[in-house]
Formats: C-alpha cells, sequence, structure tokens
C-alpha cells in the first residue's frame, strides 16, 4: 500500500499508476494525523479522462465494521458510468466504538462529523493531486452508517456536493435541497428513524427518490450479499443514472 503523505509524492503516484484498475492507498491527513486508506477504482473509459473534459467522481463510504473494499459491485456499477470511485476507511484503530445506547443522533455524531471531516481533506486532497476528474461535482455513495456520513456533509451546504446515493442508512435526514439529488435504496428489515427519509411529497418536491427492495436485508449490502440483490441495487443505480424518473425506478 502506498503512503501518501505530500503533493509532490502523491502527483507522481497517481501519474505512475494512471492506468491501473485498482489502487489502494493510505491519504495522509496532517492536521489531525490521520493515515486514511482508500482503494481507488478508475472509469473505464480513463484514458479520456481530461483537464478540458474530466471524469466524475465518487465517494464510497462502508457501513460501521465493514471493510471499504466490501463493497467492489458498487464500485463496477459507477465505473461502467464513466466514475472514478474512491472507497474510504473511515474507521482507524484508536477510534472510539460508535455509540449503542442513548440518543443515537446524539451520540453517535462525532463518529458523523469526523467522517464529513475526512470527506471534506480527501476532496481538496485528492482534487489537487488528480488531474483530468471533477471533484467539484461530488457524488457521495454510502451504505448504512456510510450513508449516515455522506447525508451529513450534504447537510453542510458544500458547493461541491451534487448527489448523494445511500444505501439503507437510517439515521441521518438526508438534504432536502434541488442542488442535491438523491437517492436512496432501502432494504426490507428495518426501518430508517422518523425524518431521515423525504417523504412523498418531499421527494417530488426536491426531485429525491427513495426505493425499497423487497425480501433485502440490511446486512446483505455488500460483495458477500445474495447475487439477487447486487444485481437489483445495480439495476436501480443504472436506471438512476439514465435519468429514468423516480416513479419507473420504483417500479422497476
Amino acid at each position: 500500500m502506498k503512503f501518501l503523505k505530500g503533493f509532490g509524492l502523491a502527483t507522481a503516484c497517481w501519474l505512475s499508476t494512471a492506468s491501473a484498475d485498482v489502487q489502494p492507498v493510505s491519504v495522509y491527513d496532517k492536521a489531525r494525523d490521520r493515515a486514511i486508506p482508500v482503494e481507488i477504482t478508475y472509469p473505464q473509459s480513463h484514458t479520456k479522462c481530461s483537464e478540458k473534459a474530466p471524469c466524475p467522481v465518487a465517494f464510497l463510504g462502508a457501513g460501521y465494521g465493514m471493510s471499504h473494499t466490501d463493497y467492489t459491485f458498487l464500485a463496477k456499477v459507477l465505473n461502467k458510468h464513466g466514475y472514478l470511485v474512491v472507497a474510504i476507511g473511515h474507521e482507524l484503530p484508536g477510534d472510539p466504538p460508535l455509540s449503542v445506547s442513548g440518543n443515537l443522533f446524539e451520540t453517535r455524531s462525532e463518529n458523523w462529523q469526523r467522517g464529513a471531516k475526512t470527506l471534506a481533506f480527501l476532496h481538496g486532497e485528492l482534487q489537487s493531486t488528480m488531474t483530468g476528474y471533477d471533484f467539484n461535482h461530488l457524488t457521495l455513495v454510502g451504505h448504512s452508517n456510510g450513508g449516515d456520513i455522506s447525508a451529513w456533509l450534504g447537510n453542510e451546504g458544500k458547493p461541491y456536493v451534487k448527489q448523494i446515493i445511500t444505501l439503507d442508512h437510517r439515521r441521518v435526514p438526508l438534504p432536502k435541497t434541488k442542488e442535491i439529488k438523491v437517492l436512496s435504496i432501502r432494504a426490507s428489515d428495518f426501518a430508517a428513524d422518523p425524518g431521515v427519509l423525504p417523504s412523498e411529497a418531499e421527494q417530488a418536491e426536491f426531485g429525491s427518490c427513495v426505493v425499497t427492495i423487497p425480501k433485502a436485508r440490511h446486512n446483505d449490502i455488500a460483495d458477500f450479499g445474495p447475487g439477487w440483490l447486487k444485481d437489483k441495487i445495480a439495476q436501480l443505480m443504472n436506471l438512476h443514472f439514465a435519468g429514468k424518473p423516480c416513479d419507473a425506478i420504483k417500479s422497476a
């Protein structure tokens, strides 16, 4: 695993391996003394990405207790649609464990804030070292706690966050704005907390979309999950990227 500590080294690493399909690295956040593990996968058409025609970028966050490398099926869907995918390991040794008691929105907020800071740091760091990719129209994708982190950053009003796709996140309300395109794919075994998901009226107002997959389990949304579930999630994301209306996505 490469350890990126400065702009010069980072630039050299990106340029020397830009043709690789998968690149595991560690990006160092000096201000917080955090070596953030990431795995980068390149779009299928990465040779066409340039400063004049930059390819889109997606940050991918894992569920708590999961590895950031457990979602290659999602990365492949995103790569197919031209995205550079940065899968991010949010939890490091020494971090406090995710709270399981009390008012979870309050007791877990430290985790989500920390994760949002990591996303913001990576946005700035990678934008300065990776040319040919559009970090100013960023897509955030996250399962469970990774989706909560994505929603948290989306609610901070960062102008570069343009799209959020969550997979069964449950705690942090999704942004309610026309400035951020939202798709939330839901499993069937747990309900989100009140106010987390936009209502039908809010979906119509803001252009967001909430889709539930029957018989899907929260803990199966990963590479080790059943093939039918991964195929269904891929189908819904493909329709979303094709610009299909929410009604069409829900009826798929």
